[in-house]
C-alpha cells in the first residue's frame, strides 16, 4: 500500500476511533448528563475565572446563538454560572462552578492521557516532528474551513 493511502486510512481511523473514546472515556456515570459537546464547551470556558461569551464561541467556532443554548443547558444542570458584566451590561460572563470546574478536570483527564499514550515512547525530536505534522495539518484544516464559509 503506498503511503498516502496508508496515511489517508490512518487518519481516517484516528479521527474515529479518538471520537468513540472520548465518548466513553467522558461521559461516565458522574457526567451522563452531559454530551461531548458540553464537555467542549466547559474545556472552552476553563477552569480560569470567568470569561466572556464571545471569546468561548470564537474558541468553539460556533455562533453566540448556538452558545446561548448550550450555556441554557450547562446552566440548568449546574455546570456554568452566567452573568452580566458590572462594566458593560452587554458582556456576559462564563464561570465554571465547583461541579463544572470537576467537569474540567476530567476531560482534561483524558486529554492528557491521550497525549501522554502518543508521545511517551517517542524521543524529543520525534515528538517535535509530530507536533509540526499536526500543526500542518491543524493549518490546512483551517484555510479549508474558511474557503468553505
Amino acid at each position: 500500500m503506498k503511503l498516502d493511502q496508508t496515511l489517508d486510512l490512518l487518519l481516517v481511523s484516528l479521527y474515529k476511533d479518538v471520537l468513540e473514546k472520548e465518548q466513553r472515556s467522558l461521559i461516565t456515570k458522574e457526567y451522563r448528563d452531559l454530551s461531548v459537546n458540553d464537555m467542549h464547551v466547559i474545556e472552552a470556558i476553563g477552569p480560569e475565572k470567568s470569561n466572556r461569551s464571545s471569546v468561548v464561541a470564537r474558541k468553539l467556532s460556533i455562533t453566540m446563538g448556538s452558545l446561548t443554548k448550550a450555556m441554557d443547558g450547562l446552566s440548568d444542570k449546574g455546570y456554568v454560572l452566567r452573568e452580566r458584566s458590572a462594566e458593560d451590561k452587554r458582556v456576559v460572563l462564563l464561570t465554571l462552578t465547583d461541579k463544572g470546574q470537576r467537569a474540567y478536570k476530567h476531560y482534561r483527564k483524558f486529554h492528557t492521557e491521550l497525549v501522554t499514550a502518543i508521545t511517551e515512547e517517542l524521543s524529543s525530536d520525534e515528538q517535535r516532528i509530530l507536533a509540526k505534522s499536526l500543526n500542518k495539518l491543524a493549518v490546512y484544516l483551517k484555510k479549508q474551513e474558511s474557503v468553505l464559509t
